[in-house]
């Protein structure tokens, strides 16, 4: 019999969550749990939903990496600055992202004001990426209509061969980082009867305020 999904559930019981358990700054105790991911190798740790917001208010989502934590106050990650998601942080700089560990039963969901990286950074990292990826960064007019597969590959041949005697590749003017500086982050740990943990921090006259929110 196929199962219905209304009576799929799990129980979470690994682990609680206390205000004794977490540090003072919000990015720190971010570390931590981003740290025991990682040790925990968890599937795809540094993997992130980014919801951002269209000119007409339509909020749309759609999963990145995490590629650091610039001054230990802010998210990090690279994209086409011309796909839809560049385009929404261009009209409306907010953004939320959400990390989801369900093998640790934890999640973190974080909020703020979005900057553009500086511009040696983002060279620095396009240029340490696999040479593959640093074509198809040229290659992709992300989030625009193409009629087909063979006109992607066929960008991508262009490419290449426009670039065979270049590495690495000059960063596109178009690609590069952002940076999320938080405003709003909480820690969600996964407890039975779906009574939850939840710690939310706040920031608030430069310094971050904790609170418990009910699940």
């Amino acid at each position: 019999m196929e199962p219905q999904l209304a009576d799929l559930r799990k129980t979470y019981a690994q682990r609680t969550l206390s205000e004794a358990d977490v540090l003072p700054d919000a990015v720190a105790q971010f570390r931590v749990w981003l740290d025991e991911a990682l040790a925990a190798q968890v599937d795809e740790p540094t993997a992130l939903t980014l919801s951002t917001v269209g000119a007409t208010g339509q909020p749309s989502s759609r999963v990145v990496l995490l590629k650091g934590l610039p001054d230990n106050a802010g998210f990090l990650f690279y994209t086409n600055y011309d796909s839809r998601k560049g385009q929404e942080l261009e009209t409306h700089p907010l953004a939320a992202i959400n990390f989801f560990w369900p093998g640790l039963e934890r999640q973190v969901r974080v909020e703020g004001r979005i900057e553009k990286a500086p511009e040696v950074l983002s060279t620095e990292y396009f240029q340490s990426r696999p040479r593959s990826s640093q074509v198809g960064a040229w290659a992709s007019p992300q989030s625009q209509v193409i009629g087909s597969r063979e006109e992607l590959e066929a960008r991508e041949a262009e490419v290449a061969d426009r670039f065979h005697d270049q590495d690495p590749l000059p960063r596109p003017p178009h690609w590069g980082g952002y940076i999320l500086r938080p405003q709003r982050i909480e820690f969600w740990q996964g407890r039975p009867s779906r009574l939850h943990d939840r710690i939310v921090y706040e920031l608030a006259g430069g310094g971050w305020q904790r609170s418990r929110l009910a699940p």
